[in-house]
């Protein structure tokens, strides 16, 4: 290693297998070819029923393997990870992701040289679009409808996107995170399982005077929805959960009635007569699953 490359701060990179061990592979096999020469590499097998990591380890020794007995969720499974982890900065990255060569130095270049910068994401593509935009950083979260979007979605890069920029939101596909984040704002919070905890860990870490950030020099590829599909009933009980919990923790008093009024008089009678129409009623069942959760929890929605 030369002086360059040790002045370069450890990278721990972590990803979480549920069954995929192939789609896994792809995203390790892409990582060996990355330039970044200071990088250590974790894989979660978050309780995978069928198919675990077991075939992978002999394929690639230098990654550090960790098994848990039961599928802890998104937020869980990465979390499991970062006690063995050495970086200065965690990478966390989805298993159905693949990067480019060059994508981590821009990441880590950002982090390190931006005011009180704490989280990073880089542009995301589909990986099975041409040249299509999946993400280049988000809008702020809307106070009525409780949902955020994300710049250049479903647009075609034409280099319209390439400014590096703080953003309200990272996206959980790929992110870097400072190890300063975590011992300020705490981990993931394992309640979401599934879908909107990177919001609310940004919106943790920019109260603890962080700033988030889009990062248009670095590049990955994201096979969306490998895992839940492109829309199931798993993925609208988490959504609709997750929406309602992310409101209830972050907003003040003023924007959750705002909210919770919009959703009561028009989300609920909106999908709940959508569904009925086209006789979707495990989607009518995962919504109001999702919806009931908040209701019975132990804390107000207020």
């Amino acid at each position: 290693m030369n002086l360059f490359d040790a002045m370069q701060p450890l990278v721990s990179i972590i990803t979480v297998n549920y069954d995929q061990p192939e789609v896994t592979g792809q995203l390790l096999k892409s990582l060996e070819r990355i330039d970044y020469p200071n990088t250590e590499v974790f894989v979660v097998d978050n309780g995978s029923p069928n198919r675990g990591v077991d075939s992978l380890a002999s394929e690639f020794p230098g990654v550090h393997f960790i098994k848990s007995k039961k599928n802890l969720g998104f937020a869980g499974g990465n979390n499991l990870a970062i006690d063995h982890c050495n970086g200065k900065y965690l990478l966390f990255l989805n298993n159905d992701t693949e990067v480019a060569p060059d994508f981590l130095q821009p990441l880590v270049n950002c982090l390190e040289t931006q005011p009180n910068a704490g989280m990073a994401s880089p542009k995301i593509k589909f990986f099975h679009e041409d040249n299509l935009i999946q993400y280049a950083g988000s809008g702020k979260m809307n106070p009525y409808t409780g949902r955020s979007f994300f710049v250049g979605n479903r647009q075609v890069d034409q280099g319209q996107f390439d400014k590096t920029q703080p953003t309200p939101f990272i996206h959980g596909a790929a992110m870097l995170i400072s190890r300063e984040v975590v011992q300020t704002s705490g981990l993931m919070n394992v309640e979401f399982f599934l879908y909107y905890e990177e919001f609310d860990w940004c919106a943790r870490a920019q109260r603890d005077g962080f700033t988030t950030w889009y990062v248009a020099e670095s590049v990955v590829w994201h096979k969306e929805s490998v895992s839940t599909g492109k829309y199931s009933p798993l993925k609208l009980y988490y959504l609709t959960r997750n929406r309602l919990y992310f409101m209830r923790r972050n907003f003040p008093l003023a924007q959750k009635l705002m909210f919770l009024s919009f959703f009561t008089l028009v989300s609920i009678p909106k999908n709940s007569l959508s569904f009925l129409l086209t006789r979707r009623f495990d989607y009518l069942n995962a919504f109001w699953s999702g919806l009931l959760w908040n209701i019975t929890r132990k804390s107000s929605l207020l």
